[in-house]
């Protein structure tokens, strides 16, 4: 199965749920299936795990990411460049908007509201259940009520992104998977996608899930270690 996602796609999730690494690999995804691909870095609260860390790789796949201004890439500061509301005025076949983490990284998708609402818009919810905010049904629930609140948009689909960083088993995308699907029913919207890390590809049947599976590369890494390459 493939991921059928195109317009608008919206990005949200909690802090640590893995969105921006989503973010990046979809856009990934999409470009190497044909697609016309732009991302943009809507995360001005949290100055760290930016998708605009990933953004040499993405240009030299041809994939247009639109940032702040060279001299603001390091703030932290609400800067909302004005190519964001032209991407959407013009878009691609695809535009990912990496949002900031929870409800207060929500509220900029307000500011862009009366622009999506006559566009096809998904905003999606990235969902790991082994976060300690997100680690229950009624728990993604409320972070979802308070993502839709701040931002003035409704979820329409559920990411599956479970995973223990460099600890994650086989095992642990299984039960993900589960969980994702629960809740995904729970809240009658669609289960879009889940995720796994590309190094566990060879030990995870797919035929298991009736979802498309996308597999993660790695972008967002500490100092001391090295992002896997996009190409």
């Amino acid at each position: 199965m493939k991921i059928d996602l195109d317009g608008i796609v919206v990005v949200t999730g909690n802090y640590g749920s893995g969105k921006t690494e989503v973010s990046v690999n979809l856009a990934v995804d999409r470009k190497t299936n044909g697609m016309d691909v732009r991302l943009a870095d809507l995360d001005l609260v949290n100055p760290y795990f930016r998708s605009r860390e990933a953004r040499h790789q993405l240009r030299d796949l041809g994939i247009d990411v639109i940032l702040p201004h060279e001299q603001y890439m390091t703030a932290d500061l609400p800067i909302l460049v004005p190519e964001v509301a032209g991407a959407i005025r013009e878009q691609a076949a695809l535009v990912i908007l990496d949002a900031g983490g929870d409800n207060v990284g929500a509220t900029v998708l307000a500011a862009l509201a009366d622009r999506l609402r006559d566009v096809n818009v998904n905003m999606l919810q990235v969902v790991n259940p082994f976060r300690p905010f997100t680690d229950s049904i009624a728990a993604c629930k409320k972070i979802k009520t308070e993502i839709e609140t701040a931002a003035k948009m409704k979820m329409t689909g559920i990411v599956g992104n479970a995973n223990l960083i460099d600890d994650t088993s086989a095992e642990d995308i299984y039960e993900g998977y589960d969980f994702a699907l629960e809740y995904a029913r729970e809240c009658g919207l669609k289960l879009e996608f889940i995720t796994m890390p590309e190094i566990l590809k060879t030990k995870i049947d797919i035929r298991h899930f009736s979802c498309p599976v996308l597999s993660i590369k790695r972008q967002l890494v500490p100092p001391w270690k090295t992002a896997v390459s996009l190409t």
